[in-house]
């Protein structure tokens, strides 16, 4: 009786590869999974020598320039509201720039960080399976919209919106008077871009602060309910002191991204550095002022050059401090179940 051979050859063991093949081959992905983590720090590294080498270039070529010395030109840098490196006499003044980015961004956060929060509730606890499904690939549409779109909706639409709800209400309010006697809102100004932002950055909020609500165990929301509370104040009272870590990151992440937010700005808000926080006027912020000199025809090693420079390490710090904020607040409220 013959046998049956493929029987025979699919029960044989398998040959594995010997003790020194499994150790090289360990050491080869450990190696690569070392030089990928040790690239993002060695990016990060490379880019801050490149803004501090080139700040510390402006700041020579401003002090060569005015005449003054090295202290006398960081006071003026870090005091001084008047900021025209481009004309002449120049002013190296950075709080222009940072008044209008802190306006629109407290705009924006001032409407991505309740909506946002409300939007991730619904979708964690009262949104049903289906509407979670049409809901949520909306959302990420909105994420994947490119920022300059958000610009010319904020500057042909949120704009205009507002300047006939302002006029409106002026009318409203203090009848009686001529149109030329009303506040026109200007076509550029701080408040619809930092709506566009806020719009933008409501994506990320959202996905966020819904994945720290997901994160909190079952066991918290089983205990809430057979304690009688609704669904309302479980999740107010319960979920969200549970997830505080989770969602004051999602926050920082969110303020950090509309802090360097460059098209919308760029786009909407204007581009006259100018010492206001007032939101119905215009103004330049950080990122609007290094599109706008980036793409002009300045001569490399200008002081007109490097002041993009000294622009973007402004940037850098606030984006650091946004972080270095994130992180402890996350670790002072964080709860491990």
């Amino acid at each position: 009786m013959a046998q049956d051979t493929s029987s025979l050859k699919t029960n044989l063991p398998v040959s594995l590869p010997s003790r020194a093949v499994r150790v090289w081959r360990e050491r080869i992905i450990a190696c690569i999974l070392f030089l990928a983590a040790i690239s993002s720090v060695f990016t990060t590294l490379t880019i801050t020598y490149i803004l501090f080498s080139e700040t510390v270039i402006f700041f020579e070529k401003a002090m060569e320039r005015q005449k003054i010395p090295l202290g006398q030109a960081l006071l003026e840098f870090f005091t001084s509201t008047d900021w025209s490196p481009l004309i002449e006499p120049i002013g190296i003044g950075i709080l222009p720039l940072l008044s209008g980015t802190l306006t629109t961004c407290f705009i924006a956060s001032c409407v991505a960080v309740p909506l946002g929060t409300i939007a991730a509730i619904y979708l964690s606890e009262f949104a049903p399976a289906k509407v979670r499904e049409i809901l949520k690939p909306i959302l990420e549409i909105l994420a994947g919209i490119p920022t300059v779109v958000y610009g010319y909706f904020a500057l042909l639409f949120i704009t205009p919106l507002l300047q006939k709800v302002i006029l409106g209400a002026q009318k409203f309010f203090l009848p009686g008077k001529e149109e030329w006697e009303y506040f026109q809102l200007p076509g550029f100004n701080m408040l619809g871009a930092g709506i566009a932002v806020g719009l933008m950055v409501l994506p990320y909020i959202c996905s966020l602060v819904e994945d720290a609500l997901q994160a909190v165990p079952l066991e918290l929301r089983e205990g809430s309910y057979a304690m009688g509370a609704t669904r309302i104040q479980t999740a107010f009272k319960v979920l969200l002191p549970a997830a505080t870590s989770g969602i004051v990151a999602a926050y920082i992440l969110g303020f950090s991204r509309a802090v360097g937010e460059t098209m919308i700005v760029a786009v909407a808000a204007g581009l006259q550095p100018r010492f206001t926080f007032n939101p119905l006027e215009a103004a330049a912020t950080t990122t609007a002022f290094i599109v706008s000199v980036s793409l002009g025809d300045l001569p490399h090693g200008s002081l007109e050059y490097q002041s993009i420079f000294a622009a973007g390490i402004m940037l850098f710090f606030a984006t650091l401090l946004m972080n270095v904020i994130g992180y402890f607040l996350s670790r002072r409220y964080r709860e491990v179940y």
